[in-house]
């Protein structure tokens, strides 16, 4: 699973169980013009080395410090840094700010067997949220449904006690893609660095082609059972670019048998008035047929593959961070 916390949690705990030891450092507040957002990761062994970062360099060096005495000592930190405008600007921002940092060590404030079921909640694709009390040592797991806003809106935090940190470990993102044609050779690009796992579905093994799609997860499957082998939970979103009912609508259909958080579908508004035609017909009511955007992207007087990629990406975020 990768998320804001990329692979750290499991880097962590293969770490402390070849004997390394290691201590993990999570941005828990920022203010101001801070370099990394709260949940970010950064992860030191006794001799120094680290993956990741909570601050781009500004206070690194003195959160490993703090890290490797807590290795030594066993006890959890809460650090307070202010960034300097200097400092900030040699990072590339325009003025400082402050960043709060805990320090927690594997074995000890985290114990393994929590970070264990943290990571293994993170390979079965489960959204697990990590709960530390900042007052004390106190450290458990919780599931999205008591965090559901945070959840959505992939944001760790403090929580209005203040007291009470919120570190979300969402599943990545993915983005399903049923139609190897020309837009998405430039949708598939946008979505993986907007930070998707992306795959298409084609059996159609001209359009399908690794060389159209050099990198990308090709399936060479019927939509509906190559999203049925897929499971598409609430991290997936699914578009449909085929124009051709035989192909789109048999994804569509197990699109909204599932709980995908955005489906979208290419078409004119007189191709999707066909298209809910079928769909009703099918079965489907007006509150599964309406969870579809069509015609898929925002308006934004895209006429270029690309350009309607960019609205489609643009329409995919909206649904995403604002559920609307």
């Amino acid at each position: 699973m990768k998320t804001g916390a990329e692979d750290i949690p499991e880097t962590a705990l293969a770490w402390h169980r070849a004997g390394r030891s290691a201590a993990i450092a999570t941005v828990v507040e920022t203010w101001g013009s801070a370099p990394r957002q709260a949940g970010s990761l950064l992860l030191i062994d006794r001799n120094g080395a680290m993956e990741g970062s909570v601050s781009g360099g500004c206070v690194e060096g003195a959160v490993v410090t703090e890290a490797i005495e807590a290795l030594a000592d066993g006890r959890p930190r809460l650090l307070d840094f202010g960034v300097s405008d200097e400092e900030a600007f040699a990072v590339g921002l325009a003025c400082g700010g402050r960043i709060r940092v805990l320090v927690d060590t594997v074995g000890g404030s985290l114990p393994e067997t929590l970070l264990a079921d943290l990571v293994a909640a993170r390979a079965a694709r489960r959204p697990v949220a990590l709960v530390a009390n900042l007052a004390g040592p106190s450290r458990h797991l919780a599931t999205a449904a008591e965090f559901a806003d945070r959840f959505r809106s992939d944001r760790s935090g403090v929580e209005a006690d203040g007291q009470t940190f919120v570190a979300v470990h969402n599943p990545p993102l993915r983005m399903l893609i049923v139609g190897a044609v020309h837009i998405a050779q430039s949708l598939v690009r946008m979505a993986a660095l907007a930070g998707y796992d992306v795959a298409i579905i084609d059996p159609r093994a001209a359009f399908a082609a690794a060389g159209r799609f050099p990198g990308v997860r090709l399936i060479d499957a019927w939509p509906d059972e190559a999203l049925a082998a897929e499971a598409p939970d609430a991290r997936t979103a699914v578009v449909t670019l085929t124009h051709d009912p035989k192909l789109d609508d048999p994804a569509i259909r197990a699109a909204l048998e599932s709980e995908v958080f955005y489906l979208g579908c290419l078409g004119s508004t007189r191709t999707h008035a066909r298209r809910v035609a079928r769909l009703a017909e099918a079965g489907f009511g007006e509150a599964e047929i309406a969870r579809i955007h069509a015609p898929v992207g925002l308006d934004i007087g895209a006429r270029s593959p690309a350009e309607i990629a960019v609205a489609i990406l643009a329409e995919v975020t909206t649904v995403l961070r604002k559920g609307t």
